[in-house]
């Protein structure tokens, strides 16, 4: 491709931290969704139901949907998408997760600059 071909394509990374404060809530959404999913197959459906009922990270994992966060944005088709979640341990006070600090990678090529 070239550059006037890619330079349409943007990747957008979004990074959240959580806090739950009700982990059975959580859990019974992601049920509730699964439950209106007509398009999964039986085995599937077991499989992911018993990951959301045993790991609310899981759980999350199925509600939060990347499609979700762009469908209403004008002018724009999502072309990829992957996720994950997990339980991770948070200080809010630990400069680790100052999010004006730089990441380790190159702010000017993120930036289009250089």
């Amino acid at each position: 491709m070239s550059t006037e071909e890619t330079s349409r394509f943007v990747r957008l990374r979004v990074e959240l931290v959580l806090e739950v404060q009700d982990e059975g809530g959580v859990t019974k959404a992601a049920l509730r969704r699964l439950a209106g999913d007509t398009g999964l197959a039986e085995a599937e459906r077991a499989h992911a139901e018993s990951a959301v009922t045993e790991d609310t990270a899981e759980a999350l994992a199925y509600l939060v949907d990347p499609f979700d966060l762009v469908s209403e944005v004008p002018g724009v088709e999502l072309q990829q998408a992957s996720w994950s979640s997990e339980r991770i341990d948070y200080d809010p006070d630990s400069p680790e997760w100052d999010l004006d600090e730089d990441d380790g990678e190159n702010d000017e090529e993120e930036d289009g600059i250089g």
